[in-house]
């Protein structure tokens, strides 16, 4: 008899209430090392990003995705890294940030959602625009902290690179 790894839980069987709102952001490094950011019609200048979908969608998968979605640039999910965990708080719900990077060697970034984003534009990250999306600053904030990014407390966890991966 083999067993399995994974055991249904023994209690909790009805799902927590939600208290948490999961998302990522996707730092897309060209091959020039700049970052792409979007202008979006509030002002402030964003990366590509947003929520992880509640069907078991990993954080690369949602990274992939939602770059594909905001700019028609296309990545596998293998070609994402996964470099930190952002937290806070925003009117008593815990949102939690992933910082994803991914480097394109070419493409260039379509205005797929208009109605949200203006352009998209290559940037040195020692030039980033103002203001920032709060969440976009937080991200790279911790991902190149000499950057200096001003940006609302968060807490950040950072991850160590996967060393088995190709």
């Amino acid at each position: 008899m083999s067993a399995d790894p994974v055991t249904p839980p023994a209690r909790n069987t009805r799902p927590p209430t939600a208290q948490a709102a999961l998302g990522v952001g996707v730092i897309v490094e060209d091959g020039r090392g700049r970052v792409l950011l979007g202008r979006h019609h509030s002002g402030t200048w964003e990366l590509p990003g947003g929520k992880v979908d509640a069907t078991h969608e990993s954080i690369a998968a949602a990274a992939a995705r939602e770059l594909r979605e905001e700019t028609g640039l296309a990545v596998d999910e293998a070609a994402v890294d996964v470099v930190a965990m952002v937290h806070d708080v925003i009117g008593g719900i815990n949102r939690v940030s992933m910082a994803a990077v991914v480097r394109l060697a070419s493409g260039v970034p379509e205005v797929t959602e208009p109605h949200l984003i203006s352009t998209w534009r290559w940037t040195d990250p020692e030039e980033l625009p103002a203001p920032l999306f709060d969440p976009s600053a937080q991200i790279l904030a911790a991902w190149r902290p000499e950057l200096g990014v001003t940006h609302p407390p968060a807490h950040v966890l950072r991850i160590a690179p996967d060393e088995n991966r190709t």
